[in-house]
């Protein structure tokens, strides 16, 4: 076998040549011929496959979700009598879900895929989901239309951001409330005045003067109270203020959604106060001024930890860009970017700066916690205010219809935080409704008094945003009046139950607590004032499972005891306490019984005796 091959046998590769190419010039020409067709055709192939490679992939939403208010129709172009019914009957199911808000994407098939709509079909689809929306009392507002052109062979086509909304009825707007928070003279509430009475401030304070509720907040113009402030958009998504409407009930009858602004107080002495309302209002979302030309300053960075830590989601306004060059403001943005992406806060920045922005901030807002927008806005000159206006009228409420069901079920438990006097009415109890119905004429029980007992009451009438109303429901905030039933013997911090309801009060509880800061350390002993949701009283730290001291950043379970009254609180809640510098978060793990402090505070004096 080598012999044969050494003995001159061409390679197969020869062999081929010599047979398929002929010999001498020819055969080389006719080689060179056949490669260079061969070049060609493989170049074009190439041409060809790079060309749908660099195509745009089509653009893609997220599968469309069984549950929640948004809903994706590809289109909806002269439907049968069936048809319409089956699709007004969706439409009712989505706004149920939204609690009356609702959002269309027209030109979008269910998994997400962005289809579009000629002009022609794109005018029959919303032409036909105007009569949806009349059929179940709901109107439309056309949010936002977007070309989709992926492919250079089709023609532009659109998809439309449609939002539907209810048209109020005996007062079933949806209701959002929105902390108010920020540094002592940010423009907290220069821009509430602005937003709630539709005039521009005049650069000195006017606007705000009508939300002073004390001779020394004039005086000062620093807010020290909890003050309630409210903004309507009606089903078409205008805005509703006192700019129009004369009363509060006047812009509750006209608006679909109403957004309740809960004004708390930037100085460092008001902090017990801004806590309060952080942790007994249960607001929906945070609303973080600061101001544009002073930056992250005073206790900015303290209200932003609260809010995060009491996990409420959180949106940044920067204030008096007037005042100021564009380069401030940017710093000011960039200051606020480095914080919100720290470890601590693990955020992600989103300045808002067109209409487009605003609306997809507020829908990546309620979807993801970790979204903070970022507004830039003047309420002097007005600039980009009507962002905002977008930003809150689209905001989603972060609860479901389901979820409201299921509190709405359960026995009814009202929170106690404002007690009042008022003249031919009595006493007036405000607060919010955290679980159940309640009705004019309903008997409850309230308490715990000092010695831990309930004492038996009736509702007189119910007012809703200062309008009257017959029934409560589960999450809302009202005023609720009691007639002639002796004022002294209520205090902040006290819930009205069902009869039903067998409450569990205790004076002493265990929280699993992390301990934020603390100058040295916390050990048994510590006196803290404890906010858990409406209650705040100052507590003793009685035991340290398993460790004698904490130290900051550390974490135990520790049993509080409070000092004066017994509380009703509820397992899980969400606890906050303080003193001084020091600061803490957790939640309740065990509620002791009263019988049982007693027998733990016999035994504690007795080892005391002992010692």
């Amino acid at each position: 076998m080598v012999g044969f091959s050494e003995s001159g046998a061409v390679s197969p590769g020869h062999s081929r040549h010599g047979q398929g190419s002929g010999s001498g010039n020819n055969g080389k020409k006719t080689s060179k011929k056949s490669r260079t067709k061969r070049g060609k055709r493989g170049r074009k192939r190439r041409n060809k496959k790079n060309n749908r490679n660099n195509r745009t992939p089509p653009p893609y939403f997220p599968p469309e979700a069984e549950e929640g208010n948004i809903e994706y129709k590809l289109k909806l172009v002269n439907p049968t009598q069936y048809r319409f019914e089956h699709l007004a009957t969706q439409l009712k199911w989505r706004l149920q879900e939204g609690r009356g808000e609702a959002v269309y994407q027209i030109g979008v098939e269910d998994n997400g895929l962005l289809v579009g709509l000629t002009e022609a079909d794109m005018k029959a689809s919303l032409k036909t989901l105007k009569k949806m929306a009349e059929k179940v009392g709901a109107d439309i507002t056309l949010l936002r239309e977007r070309e989709v052109d992926y492919d250079l062979d089709r023609n532009t086509r659109k998809i439309a951001e449609v939002l539907v909304r209810k048209v109020p009825d005996d007062q079933q707007f949806l209701d959002l409330r929105v902390a108010v928070l920020g540094n002592v003279d940010s423009g907290k509430s220069t821009l509430l005045g602005v937003l709630t009475q539709g005039e521009l401030d005049n650069g000195r304070g006017r606007a705000r003067l009508n939300l002073f509720r004390h001779l020394h907040e004039i005086q000062t113009g620093r807010t020290s109270s909890i003050s309630f402030e409210i903004l309507g958009f009606n089903s078409k998504g205008e805005v509703v203020n006192y700019s129009e409407s004369r009363t509060a009930e006047e812009i509750c009858e006209s608006s679909s959604k109403m957004i309740t602004f809960i004004d708390l107080a930037g100085h460092h002495k008001y902090l017990k106060t801004t806590i309060f309302g952080l942790t007994s209002y249960c607001p929906d979302f945070a609303m973080l001024v600061v101001s544009a030309n002073t930056g992250i300053a005073g206790t900015t960075r303290e209200h932003l930890g609260l809010a995060m830590a009491l996990k409420v989601p959180i949106f940044i306004v920067v204030s008096k860009v007037d005042l100021c060059s564009r380069g401030t403001v940017e710093r000011t943005v960039r200051q606020l970017e480095r914080v919100l992406k720290q470890p601590g806060c693990n955020k992600v920045p989103m300045v808002v700066s067109t209409p487009d922005d605003a609306v997809t901030a507020a829908q990546q807002f309620a979807q993801s916690a970790c979204i903070t927008p970022i507004f830039t806005l003047s309420s002097v000159s007005g600039e980009s205010l009507d962002l905002l206006k977008v930003f809150l009228n689209i905001l989603p409420p972060l609860s479901n219809s389901k979820e409201q069901e299921e509190l709405m079920q359960q026995l009814t438990e009202f929170q106690v935080d404002e007690i009042y006097s008022v003249p031919d009415v009595g006493t007036v109890v405000g607060g919010t409704l955290y679980s159940g119905v309640c009705r004019e004429g309903e008997r409850l029980v309230v308490g715990p008094t000092d010695e831990g007992r309930f004492l038996r009451l009736k509702v007189g009438s119910i007012q809703r945003n200062r309008s009257a109303c017959r029934v409560l429901r589960a999450g809302q905030a009202a005023t609720l009046a009691l007639g002639n039933f002796d004022r002294s013997l209520l205090r902040k911090g006290m819930v009205m139950v069902s009869p039903k309801m067998n409450p569990t009060i205790c004076c002493q509880f265990e929280a699993a607590i992390v301990l934020l800061f603390h100058a040295k350390t916390f050990r048994r002993g510590s006196q803290v004032t404890v906010h858990v949701g409406n209650v705040r009283q100052t507590a003793t730290a009685e035991c340290l499972h398993g460790k004698d001291e904490l130290r900051t950043g550390e974490r135990a379970v520790v049993r509080f005891c409070f000092i004066k009254h017994p509380e009703y609180l509820r397992l899980g809640a969400k606890l906050l306490f303080r003193e001084g510098v020091t600061k803490g978060i957790g939640h309740v793990t065990r509620l002791l019984p009263p019988s049982q402090n007693h027998d733990q505070n016999q035994n504690h004096d007795q080892n005391l005796q002992e010692h």
